[in-house]
């Protein structure tokens, strides 16, 4: 019986010893890497395959970003469809202007290209400021041609344009540290006192994002992109800047209906992430959308710039300790709440370009308080757009965008009665 014991004890010791040589083995003989060896690739290799083949798991990684997919909660995603479709009153807002006819959902940053040139907001008149966040060759266009290739007919530059948004735009390829490429972003931050050059690293992490994904403008004179930040990043600050008609801009279009000299935004998610909880709390734009992965032991970035709520282990758990479900319908419940307030501003600025234009057909209508309207409609239209425009439908910051719908509404609703007002009407 002794033996029998014997045995077994020793088949079980020998079990762990095995065990322990396969752990000792996997931990110091066959470790992963946990970083990877620096690939100095040469100036001006713009390939993401490049790249890639120093960089698999990030390349790999990148790639998913050809997906097309929506979003978890219903907004956004990247599959390209009108969003008049689900907002109509787009097409009143943006009437006598391109995005009326085509304003459609992003792809990923690998079709940057190729879906610009299928908009069909691209015409023979479209100049090169562009194509400043469509491809990573801007690196050496601006090179070459600093803000003059602004100027010129986007046409002419698509033929320079061979790799669209990738490494290069946010690496440095001899040393692989994050590294701006648009001029304009760096040209805005130094106005603001700020050194991008010398930013820490995880400042960098949304630094690369924000240079693209922002608020800006064409000169009118030199078409040089432009971001609206001298005066701050808050809906009002940025509307304050546009009101000294810098450099001579005043509006992006006139509106056919209201005759309102207006402002288009584009994509302010820089701006609106910078005055939320997260960025005050010191989370990078790359935390969430790109978040350390982890592959046979190595640790990485993806580079599937997505929603955090398609990995939300990796990116929302890492602070918070609530469910995955918790955290998804939190999210859903802000942004549920964010389109009701935003469709509605919509609706109640499209109404007021009808009341506007049907009341300045009166004669009799007082041309002062007109004007009057047509500001309110301004800068309620602005306030709007600003909000549709971004892409997080106010996650990003959930207080300054709800505040700034709700004053949206209210401009709009006081542009109406200014309009009747002037014209004696009740339209």
């Amino acid at each position: 019986m002794w033996n029998k014991k014997l045995r077994f004890l020793l088949v079980i010791l020998g079990l762990g010893v095995v065990v322990l040589a396969a752990v000792v083995v996997q931990a110091f003989v066959l470790k992963p890497a946990s970083t990877v060896a620096l690939a100095q690739l040469p100036k001006g290799e713009y390939d993401p395959a490049v790249w890639g083949k120093y960089y698999p798991l990030q390349y790999e990684s990148y790639q998913k970003n050809r997906e097309m997919a929506p979003s978890p909660t219903g907004y956004g995603g990247s599959v390209k469809v009108q969003k008049s479709l689900k907002e109509p009153e787009i097409l009143i807002n943006f009437k006598g202007m391109p995005f009326s006819s085509d304003y459609a959902e992003d792809r990923g940053h690998p079709y940057a290209i190729e879906d610009l040139k299928g908009s069909k907001r691209i015409n023979s008149t479209t100049v090169g400021s562009c194509m400043t966040c469509k491809t990573a060759n801007i690196i050496d266009v601006y090179q070459d041609k600093g803000w003059d290739y602004a100027k010129l007919p986007l046409a002419e530059l698509f033929l320079s344009m061979k790799h669209p948004v990738s490494c290069a735009n946010c690496h440095d390829p001899a040393t692989m540290q994050l590294s701006v490429a648009n001029p304009a972003f760096i040209e805005a931050m130094q106005r603001g006192g700020i050194d991008v050059r010398k930013a820490s690293r995880e400042q960098m992490r949304s630094y690369v994002c924000g240079q693209c994904h922002a608020e800006y403008y064409f000169e009118p004179q030199t078409k040089r992109v432009v971001f609206p930040w001298d005066k701050g990043f808050t809906p009002e600050q940025m509307y304050r800047y546009y009101a000294q008609k810098p450099a001579g801009f005043e509006q992006d279009w006139l509106h056919p209906d209201s005759q309102a000299r207006l402002l288009k935004a584009q994509h302010p998610d820089f701006e609106t992430f910078s005055g939320g909880v997260h960025a005050k709390s010191g989370v990078s734009c790359a935390a969430c959308h790109m978040p350390f992965m982890r592959h046979n032991g190595q640790k990485y970035s993806s580079h599937w710039v997505t929603s955090p709520l398609k990995h939300i282990e990796a990116s929302c758990a890492v602070c918070h300790r609530q469910s995955a479900d918790w955290l998804q319908t939190r999210v859903k419940t802000i942004q549920d709440h964010v389109f009701e307030l935003q469709h509605t501003a919509g609706q109640t600025i499209a109404r007021a370009h009808t009341v506007i234009g049907k009341a300045a057909s009166v004669g009799k209508a007082d041309t002062a308080g007109l004007d009057q309207a047509r500001e309110l409609l301004r800068k309620a239209q602005w306030f709007w757009d600003i909000v549709a425009a971004e892409n997080s439908m106010g996650f990003h910051n959930p207080d300054q965008v709800l505040n700034t719908l709700g004053r949206s509404i209210d401009m709009a609703h006081q542009a109406i009665q200014r309009a009747n007002k002037a014209a004696g009407t009740q339209f």
